[in-house]
């Protein structure tokens, strides 16, 4: 488990905190990259036990989520957060090497809010974590949210 803040002097209250979840090194280190460019606040995981303790303690503003972790299936991972109240309203976007249709589906089904499949699209996961920020309109509060800008961070429709 490690935590991570973004690139600003910003505190943590006032930074979307983003629980990324994956069990390759890498792959949350490109993913850690990634939403401190955004500014965000980034606890990260690399197995199913962490991720529902993590999700529990810190109660992120949104969940990365691989589906094959060593210990839990992700659709396991993301069951028990969908029941817990205390996290079943975190948005999880998952993001995972399994790319056929049914897999997808079983992870929407489950709860996940999206599913994007690796190698993904940086520029397209940036666009669904703004939507996600913008839908809770809890990091915007300084300002108006522009037409533009909800047309820009929709979520990709695969």
């Amino acid at each position: 488990m490690e935590f991570f803040l973004g690139s600003t002097k910003q505190t943590i209250d006032q930074q979307p905190l983003v629980l990324a979840v994956d069990d390759d090194e890498d792959n949350l280190h490109l993913l850690t990259y990634i939403l401190e460019v955004l500014d965000c606040a980034v606890i990260t995981a690399g197995n199913g036990e962490d991720t529902l303790a993590l999700a529990k303690t810190y109660q992120p503003d949104i969940i990365l989520l691989d589906i094959l972790l060593p210990d839990l299936h992700g659709i396991e991972v993301i069951h028990r957060l969908k029941q817990d109240t205390l996290t079943s309203l975190i948005p999880i976007i998952a993001v995972s090497a399994l790319a056929r249709t049914v897999d997808r589906d079983q992870a929407i089904l489950a709860g996940c809010n999206e599913y994007i499949t690796k190698p993904f699209n940086i520029q397209s996961l940036e666009n669904l974590i703004r939507y996600y920020f913008i839908k809770s309109n809890k990091f915007f509060n300084h300002r108006a949210i522009t037409n533009s800008e909800l047309l820009v961070n929709q979520p990709i429709q695969q």
